[in-house]
């Protein structure tokens, strides 16, 4: 994979991450229940489901290159017109946030864990995110196989760092949130709306 197309690929991948999400809320909640090293768990889980969703959405699109090369201009626009609808969905999302709780009932590691992954397999606008998503950064040309690695692996690691630090300041961000998320949203959206334009320009 060229630098280039992975930095985009960092760039989008960053504002997936930061926009919200089930799995965003969860750290969010999470953090503030049951603290930083408690949400490890929740975190895992939901980085190991998004692995998963990423790996069964890229070996679906490689089936259909191998048919036909055509497929990937066809994805490349309907992906590129669903991430503006997306964009569109994403600007007018309320704030999320979190109510005031009381003490939290002691939760096994496995349970968070087994959270995470499932909010984040569940979601069938996950599926389709990915399935629009990830077409434009796949070249043909070269092994699905190390592009998968790339991808899923960059991913993750974004979507580790950005929940481990919203578990961490989960208090802080909550009631940042309740200010300003409105606008926060608007510009994950445009994000979105500017990628979904832009990159089945791209040859």
């Amino acid at each position: 994979m060229a630098l280039e197309t992975w930095l985009i690929y960092l760039l989008a991948a960053t504002g997936l991450s930061l926009s919200p999400g089930p799995n965003g809320l969860l750290a969010l909640t999470h953090g503030a229940l049951y603290g930083r090293r408690m949400t490890l768990f929740t975190i895992l889980g939901g980085c190991i489901g998004f692995v998963v969703v990423i790996a069964l959405s890229m070996f679906g699109i490689g089936a259909l290159l191998s048919a036909s090369l055509a497929w990937l201009t066809v994805l490349k626009w309907v992906g590129g017109a669903y991430l503006v609808w997306l964009g569109i969905q994403v600007w007018r999302s309320p704030p999320i946030g979190i109510a005031a709780h009381t003490a939290a009932v002691p939760r096994a590691p496995g349970s968070l864990f087994r959270q995470g992954a499932l909010a984040a397999i569940s979601n069938p606008k996950v599926i389709l995110f990915f399935a629009a998503f990830l077409p434009q950064f796949i070249d043909p040309t070269r092994s699905l196989l190390i592009q998968f690695v790339v991808l899923a692996g960059t991913f993750a690691v974004v979507e580790f760092s950005i929940e481990l630090l919203v578990a961490s300041l989960a208090n802080r961000i909550s009631k940042w949130l309740a200010r300003v998320g409105r606008r926060f949203n608007q510009g994950c959206g445009a994000a979105f709306i500017a990628i979904g334009v832009v990159l089945p320009l791209r040859s």
